[in-house]
């Protein structure tokens, strides 16, 4: 393939990859947003492999590299379960971050690539290979320690050293000063021992960076991890020209960014405060004994109650959460949105931006599950119907329904933005226990009069309330 026609292949795959990203925001049209993702990353691959910088002698190698790396992808899809996507998603960011670190050493010890530099630009390159394998490194340790914490390998309490902020300035400036070392390097065993150093600062600082974020910030977690990965591509394509990895990377990272902003706020959080950690510091243990808490009694309810409940209503609002996504109960809660439609009844989701573990979980979980994307609501569209809705189903979420976030000023989630189930006429609220969410802060909305409680696995509740409706 001759050189311009790649460059053309390279526009080609940038467009499809664009209205990827066009469909994907909207769950009616990501079916072919995928779609047309998966036929630009083979435009591109296709294009990258029988271009003019490769030569027969590569073939070998990329072809079991690919096959490698096919099997892996398609035994992953088919053994990942969807409650185990955000953990996935947060390992596939680490593999961007390694693969941009391999490619910047093995473009700084190639003597071929080297000798294409002179002067200035051979300055500007090394400079490239430099911050691609910082921006690398940050991001594999970084989503290795997220896949830990979301997986459960981890514990998702934070992990807040003494002075670690200035740690971390300090971890800068030797960056910075053996960036200068770097760059002033007279032969690649001169850089080789700065750009070491480097990586190793990075990698720590990448550990660093994720043990101190609570668990209530993950979703932002995995936005910024996802931003990284697409600063970490784009330094890549700088370091071997390719000006697909530029701009792929630079479409990832700047919507990775926009994503981090649009959750923090959602959070009423600021991105640097979630970056210095210390919000959902207890990772979802039972609440303190200590200070103060909420007044009142828990009214539990059973599950034959609860389906008598629904059954009378004529506007329900279901807001899913992660314990639904635990339990594996979404296709039970379709199964009870269709006897209830049925039924006359209007069912609704409210969905909160930082519901789950990642952005976008519970629609992808109720999308596997067919319930209709019309019925699929955001917060902000469903905030006002509370009022006039008989009840209110919270199924393993807790944060997101406090109403500590607008009652109560010293709460740590004070001013986040929640759903208000407690202004339905009965909210019925499923958890397994009466422990905290991953804020770790205590919710009144247990003890409110026209709140029920359902203890219990979410799955096997709702197979009984299922049972009882059709009964």
């Amino acid at each position: 393939m001759t050189a311009t026609l790649a460059t053309a292949s390279y526009i080609g795959a940038t467009i499809l990859f664009i209205l990827s990203l066009g469909g994907l925001s909207n769950p009616e049209t990501s079916r072919r947003g995928n779609l047309y993702g998966m036929i630009g990353m083979t435009i591109a691959v296709l294009a990258t492999v029988s271009g003019p910088h490769v030569t027969s002698a590569g073939y070998a190698w990329i072809i079991g590299a690919m096959v490698v790396g096919g099997s892996i992808g398609l035994y992953a899809s088919r053994v990942v379960r969807m409650t185990q996507m955000p953990e996935l998603v947060a390992l596939m960011h680490s593999l961007v971050g390694l693969a941009a670190m391999l490619v910047g050493f093995a473009n700084y010890i190639d003597p071929a690539a080297s000798a294409e530099f002179t002067g200035a630009a051979k300055s500007i390159h090394e400079m490239e290979i430099y911050i691609g394998i910082l921006i690398g490194a940050v991001t594999f340790t970084g989503s290795v320690i997220a896949f830990g914490k979301l997986s459960g390998k981890i514990g998702g309490k934070t992990l807040l050293l003494p002075g670690r902020h200035w740690l971390n300035l300090a971890g800068l400036l030797v960056v910075i000063w053996f960036g200068r070392e770097f760059l002033h390097a007279e032969s690649i065993n001169d850089g080789m021992m700065p750009l070491v150093v480097m990586t190793v600062i990075a990698l720590l600082f990448g550990i660093h960076m994720v043990m101190a974020i609570g668990g209530a910030d993950m979703p932002v977690v995995i936005s910024m991890l996802n931003s990284y990965s697409g600063w970490a591509a784009a330094a890549t394509g700088f370091m071997l020209s390719n000006d697909l990895l530029i701009v792929v990377g630079a479409l990832v990272g700047s919507s990775g960014a926009i994503l981090s902003y649009i959750m923090c706020r959602a959070m009423n959080r600021n991105f640097i405060s979630v970056i210095a950690g210390g919000f959902g510091s207890d990772g979802g243990a039972p609440a303190p004994a200590g200070g103060v808490q909420p007044a009142g009694e828990v009214n539990p309810v059973l599950a034959a109650e609860t389906a008598e409940l629904l059954r009378e209503s004529k506007n329900v609002i279901i807001v899913p959460g992660y314990g639904m996504a635990v339990a594996q109960a979404q296709h039970t809660v379709y199964e009870i949105t269709k006897v209830l439609r049925e039924k006359g009844v209007n069912v609704r989701f409210g969905i909160h931006p930082v519901a789950g573990r990642m952005p976008g979980h519970m629609n992808v979980l109720l999308a596997e599950a067919k319930v209709p994307y019309d019925i699929v609501l955001e917060m902000d569209e469903l905030n006002e119907d509370f009022p006039d809705t008989d009840v209110a189903m919270i199924i393993g979420a807790n944060d997101i329904v406090n109403p500590a976030a607008e009652e109560d000023p010293s709460s740590p989630i004070a001013g986040m933005p929640v759903l208000q189930v407690w202004k339905a006429k009965t909210s019925i609220v499923m958890k397994r226990s009466m422990a905290t969410g991953y804020a770790g802060v205590d919710n009144p909305l247990f003890y409110k009069d026209n709140n029920r409680m359902l203890f219990g696995d979410a799955k096997k509740m709702l197979d009984e309330v299922l049972t009882a409706l059709k009964a």
